[in-house]
């Protein structure tokens, strides 16, 4: 007898409410452990929350999280070494739904400088609450967004050498900590 590999439950309803609006595109969707994720291409991806938002059959009208995935080193092969995920809560419904979309470095990763190729469409016209959270994604991976209101560090100092959550970011640091006068309490 051999062991078959369980097939992934697809039929949540809101796969075919974006193949519906969107039929030129191509979507990848995946299930794990109940929780549906649809995969969009990076310049898709805000038409995409938008129809989620805005139609009322999906009626998605609660960011609960935006979230920044480096997969460098992971174990299994990825679409792009980046990925941004947006986790949308339908509260009429009580229904969560996961979007992602990757993103590939095209310059290398370690330093600070804007790289094209990691660039999205700010949500913030969508969700004032995803402010917060992209600047986070910002400040911590380096990902920036187009249309941004206020696009800064919110973690880190406005001019801190790097993206900390990256993989390939050393674990001491770059030397951060010894930048910095030590003080103590009699001279503070």
């Amino acid at each position: 007898m051999t062991a078959t590999k369980p097939q992934p439950n697809l039929d949540h309803p809101s796969f075919a409410l974006a193949k519906g609006a969107f039929p030129a595109l191509k979507f990848r969707a995946t299930e794990f452990r109940g929780q549906s994720t649809l995969i969009v291409e990076p310049g898709q991806v805000h038409a995409v929350l938008s129809f989620l938002k805005s139609d009322a059959r999906a009626g998605y009208n609660y960011l609960v999280d935006v979230a920044g995935v480096d997969y460098l080193g992971y174990p299994t092969p990825t679409i792009g070494r980046f990925a941004v995920v947006y986790i949308l809560r339908n509260l009429d419904k009580d229904d969560t739904f996961f979007v992602k979309t990757f993103l590939d470095p095209s310059l290398p990763t370690g330093g600070i400088e804007a790289d094209p190729a990691l660039m999205l469409e700010s949500v913030t016209n969508l969700w004032l609450g995803a402010e917060w959270m992209e600047r986070e994604i910002f400040d911590m991976l380096g990902i920036r967004f187009r249309n941004h209101p206020d696009l800064r560090r919110i973690l880190t100092w406005e001019t801190y050498p790097a993206h900390p959550l990256r993989k390939d970011y050393p674990l001491r640091g770059e030397g951060e900590r010894e930048m910095f006068k030590v003080v103590d309490r009699t001279s503070a």
